[in-house]
């Protein structure tokens, strides 16, 4: 009797659902073949036969089939098998409901815990993970297959359907929840026989496990092994009769649990375990404590293990230790400064794995074809590939419940999962898959080789004029070729540079390096002669990028970094070319190279605020008593800051005013920090500064006074500090509030201005912060280093020189206590609105400067110092504060402001200053400054050629005639 289409001979043709009857003879299962192609008919109906006969052995209830059964156990011999094996199970799954509904968060993973912790004995606990393994799996499956479209996900509307998410993220909790489950159990059975574990201080112990790669990415495939790793936070022992080390305790436990999961039983097994990402793999301890853990990476990490810990999370056992752990490998894991050699790395890596599948006729493997890493980008080329490979993967996968990634040779398989994937044919189904494993290879290049696409391409292959840079490098052109090479690129003394370039080529330093830092800097040198190519200063902008690379070439992450991102060496060529003063920076602090990516962040530095929000996050993670790292990190956060700066000005993002506004923040932002750090270290060890006024107790401040630039708002690059220390402690009992080692308050201030001195100026590793010079503090240099405010306004009232009151002109509070900085701006007012006698006023300031031009001034006539010859800047500044100590009594608004700019225009605003004069002069000082900052950046002194602004020198020099005689 011929079946008809739609239909299993000896069944009614209804759709649908139909009973299943357990009887004395099997009758087959009716099922509804309409979705399946026809010959799949014979063997399907095979199926529902021996199902049949399965429910009738075990006298089973009559059990509804749904409609989908048949496409289901086409795409999943594992589902039919299973339905076959275990019908009480399938039938209690059909009439559940679960298969038509997601779960709620939580419902898994509570079922499975429940279930588990009811099991008397190890013999059960198998059979019941088992159990929920095939159940939970059976769904997982038949959620998944029974979206007829599932790479179109517009075309999945229905609740049935599980979308990809769903599908791993229940996969994933599945194997979290066997483990967690099973490893309760298990622990609270060796518990009963030696104990609780503990650390030597008494703390319970517990095992954490740490699930890996795709089931730490809450991304685990339908097959997938389980990566796990074993650790503890503390060594110790139980506390039973029958103790055992707390090694030896969590060794055990871990065995026991691999084998609960791994173990092949009649009831099948849970999980493929694979425990060799675990420090030393297969050779390493299977358990280690939290301390151990980190010796390892710290010692022995290899890139592959960074790589794999990023995906590392906590699975099962108590999580509470886990944050401890993972910051505890954050420095492994995560780099401070990226580390371009990883890409190179990553390309090796996907180089031998495309190696090792051709090697093993792997070329149609869809998890070989695909980036893991990758998806993480977002870009919608991507995401559309990951989710369409991923479908494909799970669906191979779902068919036999094993891990396979490898595409079906036979057209059987091929039409079963182009039938899957949601496609009419297999030509149709390769078609797409093709083009999006191209997306994946093309971005993977782009993102990891792009740059290197030449230099990486056999020497045929390149481009002619990367052949010749090439075999410059490497000392295969002859003499005229290589200086013919140069020339191209615009170097005029070749044959210098030609001569610099092999002495870097055959030096000590690179003779010496690793077969991986050789590789990279024979990468990186013909890139980089290909960049000097159209600057301005070529022939010294080649010797500062030798001199760069012979000090960075040990460091092969810095040649990778270089080599990997064009951008940075186009950015570090055209600084090296406009300033020396950068090359140098750059050659001195290599860690700076990182400031080169991105040129969004480099031309644009942060404003105060900002800059005290980049040093906050700079030190966030720095322990408070670890000096010397708070140290370097300042001085990194300064370099850092100072680049950024010294960047934007070249590239005339920043006007002059600004450059050294910036400059000032930069200062101030560090002095607050140098304070607070230098002041809580002295608190911790001997008390907070106490005093009583007037029968009250109160805690007496700490305040930093700017002077000359910093004051003025107008530092510049390589600019020293000129700072004065004040507090405000007085009346009596004037200790700190230490027990064991207090100090009056006099020593303690005394203190704390020696530790900001050595705070700042110190050489370390990571260079130094600021040159101070505290000789304006009263008394000079044989006067107390720190001061209190009456102390200061007494001097200043009393004892100061004229000169004294002209620098008071350019103080202002930068750091510290806001009282004192408002008793020091209300004294300083106080100081320069006195009363003085202009003329006796005039002389004093007339013959200071003088004795600067004696002392200080050019003695060149071909060379015109812009700070301290007649017409430079000092004359301005000079006439500034004359002017200011002045008339302040009259016109108090004068000593509103520190910088020269906002004081003349106040003169202008008072009538003191003619504004045509008043205009020049801003205009003057400017562009002086201005150059000083080129020159400063070219690193050379602040003169210029006798002959230039001559015309402007003159007329600064007639205003001070006119002024001040």
């Amino acid at each position: 009797m011929l079946a008809k289409k739609g239909s299993v001979p000896g069944f009614s043709a209804k759709k649908g659902s139909v009973p299943v009857f357990g009887m004395l003879r099997a009758m087959p299962a009716n099922l509804d073949l309409s979705s399946v192609p026809d010959h799949a008919h014979a063997a399907l109906a095979r199926l529902g036969e021996d199902f049949a006969a399965a429910c009738q052995a075990h006298e089973l209830a009559p059990v509804e089939l749904p409609a989908a059964t048949a496409r289901i156990w086409y795409l999943s011999d594992f589902v039919a098998r299973t339905a076959i094996r275990k019908p009480q199970l399938f039938s209690d799954l059909l009439a559940s409901g679960d298969l038509d509904r997601p779960y709620i968060d939580g419902e898994m993973t509570t079922r499975i815990h429940e279930a588990i912790r009811q099991c008397p004995n190890d013999v059960e606990l198998s059979q019941s993970l088992r159990y929920w393994r095939h159940r939970e799996m059976i769904r997982i499956a038949w959620r998944d297959l029974i979206n007829p479209h599932p790479a179109e996900p517009t075309k999945n509307p229905k609740p049935a359907y599980a979308a990809l998410s769903e599908t791993l993220t229940d996969t994933t909790t599945l194997a979290e929840a066997l483990i967690d489950s099973a490893l309760e159990w298990l622990q609270k059975d060796l518990i009963g026989k030696h104990g609780h574990p503990r650390s030597h201080e008494g703390q319970v112990q517990q095992l954490l496990v740490l699930g890996m790669g795709k089931l730490g990415g809450r991304e685990l495939n339908f097959s997938s092994d389980i990566d796990l790793i074993f650790t503890y936070p503390y060594s110790g022992q139980t506390d039973g009769e029958r103790c055992l080390d707390n090694q030896q305790f969590f060794t055990r436990l871990g065995q026991r649990l691999i084998k609960a999961l791994d173990e092949k039983t009649a009831d099948g097994f849970v999980f493929r375990v694979d425990m060799r990402l675990r420090p030393f793999g297969d050779a390493g301890p299977l358990v280690m404590s939290f301390d151990a853990f980190e010796d390892y990476y710290e010692t022995h990490g290899r890139e592959w293990e960074r790589y794999a810990m990023i995906k590392a999370r906590a699975v099962a056992g108590d999580r509470a230790p886990a944050e401890t752990l993972h910051a505890m490998l954050q420095p492994f894991v995560y780099r401070r400064y990226l580390d371009y050699g990883a890409f190179a790395s990553l390309r090796d890596m996907k180089a031998l794995i495309n190696r090792e599948a051709v090697r093993k006729g792997k070329e149609q493997d869809v998890k070989l074809g695909e980036i893991d890493i990758l998806p993480d980008f977002a870009v919608q080329q991507l995401l559309e590939a990951y989710r369409f490979l991923r479908l494909t993967e799970n669906r191979l996968q779902m068919w036999a419940d094993q891990q396979t990634h490898a595409l079906p040779s036979d057209p059987e398989g091929q039409a079963r999962l182009a039938c899957a994937m949601g496609f009419d044919s297999w030509s149709d189904f390769s078609h797409v898959l093709e083009k999006h494993m191209r997306h994946v290879h093309e971005q993977f290049q782009q993102v990891f080789a792009a740059p290197q696409r030449d230099i990486d391409a056999e020497e045929t292959e390149q481009p002619e004029a990367q052949r010749d840079l090439t075999a410059l490098w490497a000392g295969k052109l002859d003499a005229e070729k290589a200086k013919t090479v140069l020339k191209q690129l615009g170097v005029n003394e070749t044959e210098e540079a030609l001569n610099r370039i092999n002495d870097l080529r055959e030096s000590s330093t690179c003779r010496s390096l690793t077969a991986t830092g050789r590789e990279r800097l024979d990468k990186l040198m013909p890139l980089l002669l290909g960049v000097l190519n159209g600057l301005e200063h070529t022939d010294d902008t080649l010797m500062r990028l030798l001199k760069l690379v012979q000090t960075i070439a040990r460091r092969s992450v810095y040649l990778s970094l270089l080599v990997e991102n064009p951008l940075a060496l186009s950015q570090l060529a055209r600084l090296c070319d406009a300033s020396p003063f950068i090359a140098e920076h750059l050659t001195r602090y290599p860690l700076l190279l990182d400031e080169l990516l991105d040129p969004r962040s480099l031309y644009a530095p942060p404003d105060k605020q900002g800059l005290m929000e980049a040093l906050r996050e700079e030190l966030i993670q720095v322990p408070r008593d670890d000096t010397e790292q708070i140290m370097d990190r300042l001085r990194l956060f300064k370099q850092v800051q100072v680049l950024k700066v010294a960047a934007a000005d070249i590239m005339d993002v920043l006007p002059v005013m600004k450059v050294s506004d910036h400059l000032t923040w930069i200062a101030e932002v560090v002095l607050e920090q140098v304070l607070k750090v230098v002041m809580q270290q002295l608190i911790e060890k001997h008390g907070k500064p106490q005093c009583t006024v007037n029968g009250k107790t109160k805690t007496p401040g700490f305040a930093i006074v700017g002077y000359g630039k910093l004051g003025g708002l107008e530092l510049g690059y390589g600019s020293d500090l000129d700072i004065v220390f004040l507090h405000d402690s007085e009346g009596e009992n004037a200790v700190t509030d230490g027990e064991e080692r207090p100090l009056e308050n006099g020593d303690f201030f005394a203190r704390l201005g020696q530790k900001i001195l050595h705070f700042l100026g110190t050489f370390t590793p990571a260079g130094r912060l600021y040159e101070v010079d505290t000789r304006l503090r009263p008394s000079g240099a044989s006067g107390l280093l720190v001061s209190s405010v009456k102390a200061f306004e007494e001097y200043q009232h009393h004892s100061a020189w004229t000169w004294e009151h002209q620098a008071l002109v350019r103080a202002r509070p930068v750091a510290g206590d806001l009282s004192i900085a408002e008793q020091f701006q209300g004294l300083r007012r106080g100081v320069l609105t006195k009363d003085r006698e202009q003329p006796t006023l005039k002389t004093e300031v007339r013959e200071m400067r003088e004795k600067m031009w004696q002392e200080l001034a050019s003695r060149d006539p071909e060379w015109f110092d812009l700070k301290k010859d007649p017409g430079g800047i000092a004359d301005i500044e000079f006439m500034v504060q004359y002017l200011v100590l002045a008339h302040s009594g009259q016109y108090p608004e004068l000593c509103t402001y520190p910088d020269n700019i906002r004081i003349l225009e106040s003169l202008i605003d008072t009538g003191l200053l003619p504004k045509e004069d008043a205009v020049f002069l801003m205009d003057t000082y400017r562009m002086f400054r201005d150059r000083i900052h080129e020159l400063s950046l070219q690193e050379q002194s602040a003169r210029i050629p006798a002959g230039q602004w001559l015309e402007a020198r003159e007329r600064v020099q007639a205003l001070w005639q006119q002024l001040m005689m």
